[in-house]
């Protein structure tokens, strides 16, 4: 099974992957993250990447154990109350995670995290990769804003800007 699955990895080009999120796409979520910030002290990052690595592939890497790598690389963990969500897309295994920081984690259970990932995928089975998204981003804006409600200090510590993996 793993090698079969690191050969689709091997065998599908980036741009094959990354077809359903064209520039307008990308900016249309930045702004979605730049309005949702604004409404709670949290950053939210968003990553896409079409297919991981071979060797990873192969030696057992996860989506979630990438996206936990990701979180690191991308310094999601490096805000001021530790209230840093990551959304990572793995597209070729078609795979969602959802990775919070520490401030946040304690306050929201995995499982509400995992719903908002369900339910991207049922919106991106559907073809509805832009709306999936922005409804994930409305979902995490919301718990965010409950739980780290915007005040007079707010700065912006991520960029917004969905970052492409390759």
């Amino acid at each position: 099974m793993q090698l079969k699955r690191a050969l689709k990895h091997l065998c599908t080009p980036d741009f094959v992957a990354l077809k359903a999120f064209p520039a307008a796409t990308l900016d249309r979520i930045e702004q979605a993250i730049g309005c949702s910030e604004r409404t709670h002290r949290g950053e939210l990052r968003f990553a896409l990447e079409a297919g991981m690595e071979p060797v990873h592939v192969l030696r057992g890497m996860t989506p979630r154990d990438r996206a936990l790598q990701l979180f690191a690389a991308l310094r999601v963990w490096d805000t001021e109350e530790n209230s840093g969500v990551l959304v990572y897309l793995q597209l070729v295994d078609r795979r969602i995670e959802i990775v919070a920081d520490r401030g946040i984690a304690r306050l929201v259970a995995q499982a509400q995290w995992d719903a908002v990932c369900r339910r991207m995928e049922a919106a991106f089975r559907a073809g509805d990769f832009v709306g999936g998204t922005l409804a994930a981003v409305d979902a995490i804006t919301q718990l965010l804003a409950q739980h780290f409600p915007a005040g007079d200090a707010n700065p912006d510590e991520l960029p917004d800007r969905p970052a492409i993996i390759e």
